[in-house]
């Protein structure tokens, strides 16, 4: 079996304490291609970062032979951001930070030809209902400003990732048959979709099966053990995830993330990548 086209990144909040440029260091010396941005650990408001402090990030990634993959956990911060929300004022102010976020990101990447990074649609609470609206019109007006963001996606050469997520943690979007009909339904190359294996705990079918059904949407995975734990901590299956992908020939990023920050950080990222390389060679050995 040839090698596998996809590389892999980790998302950089579980190195929170650290500095920037030493988290860049440690990622890399761990074996891992790229880093994928939380923008909360940034700034309070990242998007509002200079360009100077900008290129000053960018050169720390490359100094250390990595690549910037995007952005995640993407509405954590400033406080009061919702962009479903029934109010106008509090939607306008949370798109427009949206807005500011797609050239963060595209600056951050530097202008590559493969594209300049993802932006990860997850943020539960920042997109749920709250009980003022049926999910079905939060899920419209979602899709209605996404649509709206896509040409400026588009120009800086962003892609926008609608993530789904379970229904202990939001009520919008809750499957990734929901999310590739919101991607269907604005037809951009900049809005597409993603898999999580954290977050899709609640589909009724077998992963593998799932990436392949919808393949032709999803443009990024994230990989953590079913409870939010980095790869290795539990039993699920990533030596058949990742022979799906590359069975599917997928070229894009395998991003690690992991929701518990109670071990040292070069720990959990070097556990990770090693459970995950292991993996690989179950699957390529066949």
């Amino acid at each position: 079996m040839a090698a596998p086209a996809y590389r892999f990144a980790i998302c950089n909040e579980i190195f929170q304490g650290t500095s920037f440029s030493e988290s860049c260091k440690q990622i890399q010396s761990c074996g891992y291609q790229g880093i994928e941005l939380a923008p909360h650990t940034l700034a309070e408001d990242a998007t509002r970062l200079t360009i100077a402090q900008r290129a000053e990030l960018r050169a720390q990634i490359a100094d250390t032979g990595l690549e910037f993959v995007g952005l995640h956990w993407l509405l954590m911060s400033p406080p009061g951001l919702h962009i479903t929300a029934a109010d106008e004022v509090t939607r306008s102010r949370s798109w427009d930070f949206v807005h500011r976020a797609i050239d963060l990101c595209a600056d951050l990447a530097g202008s590559k030809e493969s594209g300049n990074g993802v932006i990860v649609f997850g943020s539960p609470k920042q997109r749920s209902t709250n009980g003022a609206m049926p999910p079905r019109q939060a899920t419209d007006i979602f899709t209605h400003e996404l649509a709206h963001t896509a040409a400026q996606a588009e120009s800086r050469g962003v892609t926008l990732l609608v993530e789904a997520l379970p229904i202990s943690q939001t009520d919008v979007v809750n499957s990734l048959a929901q999310a590739v009909g919101i991607v269907k339904q604005i037809g951009s190359r900049a809005v597409q979709t993603m898999f999580d294996v954290h977050n899709a705990i609640d589909e009724q079918d077998p992963h593998p099966d799932l990436i392949q059904r919808f393949f032709p949407y999803i443009r990024h995975v994230h990989v953590n053990e079913l409870d939010g734990q980095e790869p290795g901590m539990g039993n699920y299956d990533f030596a058949a995830l990742l022979a799906a992908l590359s069975e599917l020939q997928y070229s894009g990023w395998v991003s690690v993330e992991s929701f518990d920050f109670t071990r040292k950080p070069i720990d959990i990222a070097q556990r990770a990548i090693g459970h995950l390389t292991a993996s690989e060679r179950t699957h390529t050995s066949l």
